[in-house]
């Protein structure tokens, strides 16, 4: 990839050594690169413990990189400030906190936060991006109640309409139909396509449903014990015997019948 890229990692590596007495175990992740292409959506995969969080956090700079760099349009991320990070990313965790003592709505408006960090009272225009946000993602009739009485799954789509406010270019989801219904889980995906198609949105997708990724993802990164095992189309990495080596399980891996997409399922023990 080249400075085009919206997002490129050049041989980033990462190593957390574990602390004595602590759960967490030694990690280290290494020789990791990869671009996302303006408008791509790249969809990041593998077993736990295999490096997906960790990636998200050194691209937000939660972390910082042991060795190798991360760009950002062509910018290294240590020179970019907080807000100029904030005013291009934004991301959606796996879960939001219940007790977040705000209404939706003012949580939503926190995403414009970045765009004018000194100012306290949002502007008409700000409001509008923010309606625009909870109406796109099915919690403006919501607006008014506290996001802590929400349940897990209306929680999640206020914290999208978050990160839509803040209209990053680069938009990053961890597990974001974790705690999703059925409906909603169609529904996000969705509307994730329609983002990135309408808005030109990039999106770096985490996640452990290989199907879902399969369907919205221009290409895949499986990522195993912290280092790349494939980079590619769906159909280039969603190959039965590596997924069975990766995941450590038997899977099946079939084209949908109505759709040129893959679909990845568990090849359950027989019940006796």
């Amino acid at each position: 990839m080249t400075s085009a890229s919206v997002l490129e990692l050049r041989s980033v590596g990462f190593t957390y050594a574990g602390t004595a007495g602590h759960r967490a175990r030694p990690f280290t992740m290494s020789g990791v690169s990869f671009g996302i292409a303006p408008g791509e959506i790249l969809g990041v995969i593998g077993p736990n413990s295999a490096g997906k969080t960790t990636l998200i956090r050194l691209i937000t700079r939660v972390l910082a990189p042991s060795a190798g760099e991360i760009a950002l349009n062509g910018r290294s991320l240590t020179s970019l400030s907080a807000w100029e990070l904030a005013r291009q990313v934004a991301v959606v965790p796996q879960e939001a906190p219940p007790a977040l003592r705000f209404s939706v709505e003012q949580l939503v408006l926190m995403g414009r936060y970045p765009h004018a960090p000194g100012r306290f009272f949002e502007r008409d225009t700000d409001i509008a991006i923010a309606r625009d946000a909870m109406a796109a993602t099915g919690v403006l009739d919501l607006a008014s109640l506290p996001v802590e009485i929400l349940s897990g799954g209306e929680r999640q789509r206020a914290m999208l309409a978050r990160a839509l406010a803040q209209e990053p270019r680069l938009l990053i989801l961890d597990e974001p139909t974790a705690h999703l219904d059925l409906r909603y889980q169609v529904e996000c995906a969705a509307l994730l396509a329609r983002v990135n198609r309408e808005r030109g949105t990039s999106v770096l997708l985490v996640s452990h449903d290989l199907t879902l990724a399969a369907q919205l993802c221009d290409r895949l990164v499986l990522l195993a014990a912290g280092r790349i095992t494939r980079l590619g189309s769906p159909a280039e990495v969603l190959e039965e015997s590596l997924l069975n080596a990766v995941y450590g399980c038997p899977v099946t891996v079939e084209r949908s019948p109505t759709r040129d997409r893959l679909q990845v399922q568990i090849a359950w023990p027989e019940r006796r």
